[in-house]
């Protein structure tokens, strides 16, 4: 069993919904990602999403483009992002899931990504423009390496497309809470409730909702009937605000974090 699985039955048991936080590796930079990491764990974090900056990040908003242009910016690549999980893997065993684009997998080499991951402890792969149609061959990779591979599902998505999800994902299933890109949001729409319940019709797997969640109103109304909480751009915005100021980054995470995490505790 992964790190990911023993992380939901290990909430299960507590009543509370996954808290999961994501932010791009090297950003503000290579050094300050494994302390903002640690800091995220102590705040209350629960699984880790570590992106893997991209030249052409389509399915995310500008919040999250930018990141990953200062990413690439300050020199990240695979291998730099490969090198900061086996950082971290020194001092916690928080689940990562590397989070990105398939053109930086392809290029690494899937067969050596896999094995790489594995070897610096990451848990999971979460490749955005990766249908699972066309996931084959990394499948075979991951699977060998012992990678959970988490595919995506939309509001629009189809019965047909919702069971072939769930007989090929493992982890978890990221369900989006809109069509469109990353970002925060105002209002979040709740009736993703039915569609949760017709998901778990399929999977035994956890089903978890991201983009636009920023509040934790709407990290309780969702911890109610989903099992992760994916929170994405409104960190980010934080990191892109203070930088490398460290004290008051790590203040204003602690912070947000934690109100998230309190909120992710399911009504009784």
């Amino acid at each position: 069993m992964t790190r990911i699985h023993n992380k939901f039955e290990e909430l299960k048991e507590k009543g509370k919904a996954a808290l999961v936080t994501y932010l791009t590796a090297g950003d503000p930079s290579l050094e300050a990602t494994p302390d903002i990491i640690y800091k995220l764990e102590e705040s209350g974090a629960d699984i880790i999403e570590l992106g893997v900056p991209f030249s052409d990040p389509m399915a995310d908003g500008p919040t999250i483009q930018l990141a990953s242009e200062r990413a690439l910016k300050n020199g990240t690549t695979v291998k730099g992002v490969l090198d900061i999980v086996s950082k971290i893997r020194k001092h916690s065993e928080i689940p990562i899931i590397s989070f990105g684009y398939y053109n930086p997998f392809l290029s690494y080499g899937l067969r050596r990504f896999s094995e790489d991951a594995r070897n610096a402890g990451v848990d999971g792969v979460l490749v955005v423009d990766l249908p699972p149609e066309e996931a084959d061959e990394f499948k075979i990779h991951t699977d060998k390496a012992g990678l959970d591979l988490v595919f995506l599902l939309a509001p629009t998505s189809t019965s047909e497309r919702i069971r072939l999800v769930s007989e090929r994902a493992s982890g978890f299933i990221y369900l989006v809470s809109v069509t469109g890109v990353t970002g925060e949001r105002p209002a979040m729409d709740y009736s993703l409730e039915s569609l949760v319940r017709e998901i778990k019709n399929h999977t035994r797997l956890p089903v978890g909702i991201g983009f636009g969640v920023s509040t934790p109103d709407q990290a309780a109304r969702i911890a109610n009937f989903a099992d992760a909480v994916i929170v994405g751009s409104a960190l980010i915005r934080i990191i892109e605000k203070y930088g490398n100021n460290g004290k008051e980054l790590f203040k204003e995470i602690s912070g947000f974090i934690s109100g998230l995490s309190k909120a992710c505790y399911r009504d009784s």
